[in-house]
């Protein structure tokens, strides 16, 4: 039988590995003090809603993954409030592109998406779709949204 210090060490040990496997969350960027270029803005957690939500963790390219079908998500240009790249899923051999317009404040947008390739087909038939993204807050906003002590 398990001593409590070991049920303990292996809680923690599965905690910790869990941890692990999962992309590392980036530093808050100070979004006021960027060009509109900048791919910076577009770093931290988005939520990506079509239907079921999906969180995707962007690095300060613009890349980044998401759980759905082992998914990356590639930022090709940011120009103004335009964004533009690609997606690619392994699990499910497929791939495409996207576009979206962000809202003035670079926190949410409304995009759509197609494919470029199923499998080897690379003219496929189904049209895609379109969705909604949202920043999730982050440690900087809730900071600046906190009365003063």
């Amino acid at each position: 039988m398990m001593s409590r210090t070991s049920i303990f060490a292996a809680a923690l040990l599965a905690v910790f590995a869990s941890a692990c496997s999962h992309a590392p969350v980036p530093a808050p960027v100070d979004l006021l003090h960027l060009s509109q270029d900048d791919r910076r803005l577009l770093a931290g957690v988005w939520e990506y809603e079509d239907g079921a939500v999906v969180t995707l963790t962007l690095d300060e390219q613009g890349h980044g993954a998401y759980a759905w079908k082992e998914g990356r998500f590639e930022t090709t240009a940011l120009s103004g409030r335009t964004w533009q790249g690609r997606w690619l899923q392994k699990e499910n051999d497929r791939e495409g592109g996207f576009l979206v317009e962000l809202s003035t404040d670079y926190s949410e947008g409304d995009g759509r998406w197609w494919y470029t390739r199923i499998g080897s087909d690379r003219a496929p038939a189904d049209k895609g779709g379109t969705f909604h993204l949202s920043r999730k807050a982050t440690v900087t906003t809730l900071r600046e949204n906190l009365p003063a002590p």
